[in-house]
C-alpha cells in the first residue's frame, strides 16, 4: 500500500518552512496530549477541551486548515447545545463561512455506529475511529490537507478568472493607470517594477501568521493586478503640479494629497458602473486609497497606523518608495539599491509595516533583479 507522506501538503504549498495549522478539540486532557504529541512534530497545533473553546480558537490566527473533534466533546457555551453532544460545535463552526477547514470527527470504537451517523449528518467531512495509531492518524490528516489544498488552488484559478473578467486584460490595466501621468515618459516600467515588486513581496510574505488570511492564491492574483492602478487618482490633479522639478508649496502638496482620494473615488464609480464592487476593485480601492499611509500613523490621507491599513497597501507602500529610490528624477540622481534597502530597514515601524520591511530585506536580490531588467531607458 502507498504511504501517505504528510510533508506532501507543504511541498504542495511550495515553502518548506510552512506548517498546516490543526485544531484538536477533545474533552479529555490525556487523549488530547496524545492527539498533540502525534501531530505538533509536522503540524502548527492548537488545543481545545470543549466546543465552545473550538469554536473561539477557530476564529483565531492562524486559522486551523483542519480541525480534529471529539464526538464527546462537551458543547456548553455554544448556541444550540446541551452539553451533551458534537452537533453544535460542528454546526458552528460549518456556519463559519471565513473558515474553509476540514472537520475530522473522532469517534470511540465501542460507540462508532451510533457516533458515526451522527457525525455524518451533523457536517462532518471524515471520521476516524478511536483508538488511533500516531503513524495512522498523521497520515490521514495529511491526506486531507493534501485535498483541501487541490481545492483551495482550483478554487482560486476559477474565482480569480470570474472576479477579474472585466479587468482580463493587463495591458489596458496599464495603459488605464499611465493616463493618471502623462507627463512621464517610463510611466509604464514604473507601474510594471512596482507590480513585481509587490508580487515578490506577496510571495515571501503569504505563509505569515499574520498574513496569510490575506495573502491566499485568489487575493495574491488580484492585489498584483490591482497594483498599477496605485496611482490612479493622478488624472484629476492638475498637470502643472505633476511636472513641478522643485519643492512644492502647501496648497500643492494638499492637491498631490488628494489623488488617494480621487483614485478610491474613481474605482468605486466604476464599482458601481457594474452593480457592485468585486474583490478586484476592492484591493484596488485600498491601494489607491492608502498606498500613503505610514505604519506610524503619519501618512495620508486618513493617517491610518498599524493593521488599520490594509496589507495591500502596506505592500504597495514598500515597492512604490523602493522603486521612487532607485529611479532618477528631474530634482536628483537615482540612489544606490543598497542605499534604497537601508532607507526601507531604517524606515522598520515608522514608515512601513515591521513584516514587510523585513520581507524586503529577504527578496532585496529579487528587487534588484526587477529594477536592472525593467530600468528606464538612459
Amino acid at each position: 500500500m502507498m504511504e501517505l507522506n504528510p510533508g506532501k501538503f507543504e511541498s504542495a504549498r511550495m515553502d518548506i518552512n510552512y506548517k498546516a495549522t490543526i485544531l484538536i478539540a477533545h474533552g479529555d486532557p490525556g487523549a488530547l496530549d496524545l492527539l498533540k504529541e502525534a501531530l505538533q512534530a509536522r503540524f502548527h497545533v492548537k488545543l481545545a477541551a470543549s466546543g465552545a473553546d473550538a469554536v473561539h480558537l477557530a476564529a483565531l490566527a492562524p486559522r486551523p486548515d483542519l480541525i480534529l473533534l471529539d464526538a464527546a466533546l462537551p458543547d456548553e457555551g455554544i448556541d444550540g447545545g446541551d452539553g451533551g453532544g458534537l452537533s453544535a460545535t460542528l454546526t458552528a463552526l460549518r456556519g463559519d463561512a471565513a473558515l474553509g477547514a476540514a472537520l475530522v470527527v473522532l469517534v470511540d470504537a465501542g460507540a462508532a455506529a451510533q457516533s458515526e451517523g451522527a457525525a455524518w449528518r451533523d457536517g462532518a467531512t471524515d471520521v476516524i475511529n478511536q483508538p488511533v495509531s500516531a503513524a495512522a492518524l498523521r497520515a490521514r490528516v495529511a491526506l486531507h490537507l493534501e485535498l483541501k489544498a487541490l481545492k483551495d488552488d482550483r478554487r482560486a484559478v476559477a474565482d480569480t478568472a470570474t472576479d477579474a473578467a472585466a479587468f482580463d486584460d493587463d495591458g489596458a490595466i496599464i495603459a488605464m493607470a499611465a493616463l493618471a501621468e502623462p507627463h512621464e515618459p517610463h510611466i509604464g516600467k514604473h507601474l510594471l517594477r512596482t507590480q513585481r515588486l509587490v508580487a515578490a513581496l506577496a510571495a515571501e510574505l503569504q505563509f505569515h501568521e499574520r498574513f496569510r488570511d490575506v495573502l491566499t492564491p485568489h487575493n495574491m492574483a488580484l492585489i498584483v493586478k490591482a497594483a498599477p492602478l496605485h496611482d490612479i487618482g493622478k488624472v484629476q490633479v492638475d498637470q502643472a503640479i505633476l511636472r513641478k522639478p522643485g519643492r512644492l508649496t502647501a496648497e500643492e502638496f494638499a492637491a498631490m494629497q488628494a489623488h488617494t482620494i480621487a483614485g478610491r473615488d474613481a474605482l468605486e464609480a466604476v464599482a458601481r458602473t457594474l452593480g457592485g464592487a468585486t474583490p478586484f476593485l476592492r484591493f484596488a480601492g485600498e491601494i489607491a486609497w492608502s498606498h500613503q499611509e505610514k505604519w506610524d500613523g503619519s501618512g495620508y490621507p486618513q493617517g491610518l497606523a498599524g493593521d488599520a491599513i490594509p496589507v495591500s497597501a502596506r505592500l504597495m507602500a514598500a515597492a512604490d518608495v523602493y522603486d521612487a529610490l532607485v529611479t532618477a528624477r528631474s530634482y536628483r540622481p537615482a540612489f544606490t539599491h543598497e542605499t534604497a534597502v537601508e532607507l526601507i530597514r531604517q524606515g522598520r515601524g515608522e514608515h512601513f509595516d515591521p513584516d514587510v520591511a523585513d520581507a524586503v530585506l529577504v527578496v532585496e536580490e529579487r528587487f534588484r533583479a526587477i529594477a536592472a531588467e525593467l530600468a528606464d531607458a538612459a
